[in-house]
């Protein structure tokens, strides 16, 4: 592990974050996670600009030279293949919660290598279970903001683990699909591509944006629909998407298999294109 802290470049171990700093004592502050591969960055520039809009939802202004710090960052881990974790917090201040006691934000810049389901699931598929958790209202705290605050996402995640599942699927406030707990949601139904909406709760993730331009490239018709539980356990095949997990395919449901239980034909036409589009569209380190 690498990281980019106070200027400049340290091993994991010894990147150290003062106990003052906003984002540790409020998860005061915004991220992005990141792919490389293949010695090219995933669509950086996109990654920066929803960096840019969550920090402007927060009022914070980000400093300059991030773009920098990710390429220097990566080219020191020195490896093809890496995950970048970009953090920008409110910075150090004072023991309560007012922003305007932090006079400058920290960055932060990780660079590992990741793997958040082991090899065999990736083949055979993940199984999902509906969390007990709900998505925030976008009037309480908007999803389109990657910010330090994941709690949510944990305990749905914790719940999942302890109900002896591998991920949790979240619904928003009326009972629709928004996410799982750290990927985007795609159902496959008479061979198109179904995701749900920004607007009931799912993050517009850039791996999901990556899928609906290669599901074109490949003629697979797809879209955007507000989707219910219902719908998922009606799916021929379903799949997840996420910078860190990447393309994963999602054998059940609540106990129930989905479509033969196995990843299916479409999930395997997306997984084998995604790789080359990625290359096209990644950044050189």
């Amino acid at each position: 592990m690498k990281v980019w802290i106070d200027g400049k470049i340290v091993d994991g171990p010894e990147a150290r974050v003062p106990v003052t700093d906003h984002g540790f004592l409020y998860g005061d502050g915004v991220f992005e996670g990141i792919r490389a591969a293949r010695r090219r960055v995933y669509r950086l520039d996109d990654h920066l600009a929803r960096l840019g809009a969550s920090a402007r939802a927060i009022g914070l202004t980000l400093p300059d030279g991030l773009r920098e710090i990710v390429l220097e960052t990566l080219r020191a881990f020195a490896r093809d293949d890496a995950y970048v974790r970009l953090i920008v917090s409110r910075g150090e201040g004072a023991l309560g919660i007012d922003p305007t006691t932090c006079p400058r934000p920290r960055t932060v810049c990780i660079v590992d290598e990741i793997r958040i389901y082991p090899a065999e699931k990736l083949a055979l598929g993940i199984d999902l279970a509906t969390s007990s958790w709900r998505r925030p209202s976008a009037d309480v705290l908007d999803p389109g903001v990657k910010s330090m605050n994941y709690l949510n996402n944990a305990l749905a995640k914790l719940e999942a683990r302890r109900r002896g599942v591998d991920e949790a699927l979240l619904l928003n406030q009326a009972g629709l699909v928004a996410e799982a707990s750290v990927a985007n949601v795609f159902a496959v139904t008479g061979g198109a591509l179904l995701t749900p909406l920004p607007s009931d709760g799912a993050l517009p993730g850039l791996t999901r944006a990556g899928v609906l331009a290669v599901a074109e490239e490949l003629g697979i018709a797809a879209s955007e629909r507000s989707l219910g539980r219902v719908d998922l356990l009606r799916a021929d095949e379903l799949f997840l998407t996420g910078s860190g997990a990447g393309i994963v395919p999602v054998r059940s449901l609540d106990g129930e298999p989905i479509g033969a239980g196995r990843p299916g034909p479409v999930t395997a036409r997306v997984r084998e294109a995604f790789p080359d589009y990625a290359f096209r569209v990644g950044s050189p380190f």
